[in-house]
């Protein structure tokens, strides 16, 4: 892994909050001119620190007014059947493999419940499922860099 130094830091810090920000204001913020803030960026996305950026849209806006969460316990031997299936799955939003009796947790937005009892049904094809209504979900947090981490 690459050395990061405080600048580094501080320039991830900023985008994860903001990922609009400009070279120019990323480098007004961290003390920096804009070239060199842009060269930083830069080598941050080049060495696969930075990974993208996105836009975050609303589900309720677009019409995906049911958030899941989706617990699928399977066999070593339909795992890749089962993520496969998710992968195919539109309303699949995010895939995790975990540790523990639950081997995938999928993050799942339907537009009504009769199509979240048919995305149920079809991963249930691979083990038992554990399907959890989310009532609210809370802004993420920027991931800590080491710098910025409690002791």
């Amino acid at each position: 892994m690459e050395s990061l130094d405080e600048i580094d830091r501080a320039i991830l810090d900023l985008l994860q909050i903001d990922g609009r920000l400009t070279g120019a204001e990323v480098g007004r913020r961290v003390g920096l001119s804009q070239p060199a803030a842009g060269a930083r960026i830069q080598r941050l996305e080049r060495n696969g620190i930075i990974t993208g950026y996105r836009a975050a849209v609303a589900p309720a806006a677009v019409g995906l007014n049911i958030h899941a969460v989706v617990r699928l316990r399977t066999t070593h031997a339909l795992l890749s059947q089962a993520l496969t299936l998710a992968a195919r799955t539109p309303e699949v939003v995010s895939t995790l493999r975990l540790t523990g009796e639950d081997c995938l947790l999928f993050e799942v937005h339907c537009p009504r419940a009769e199509r979240l009892e048919e995305v149920v049904d079809s991963l249930a094809r691979f083990g038992p499922v554990t399907t959890s209504l989310v009532l609210r979900q809370y802004p993420p947090k920027p991931l800590p860099t080491a710098a910025s981490s409690p002791p």
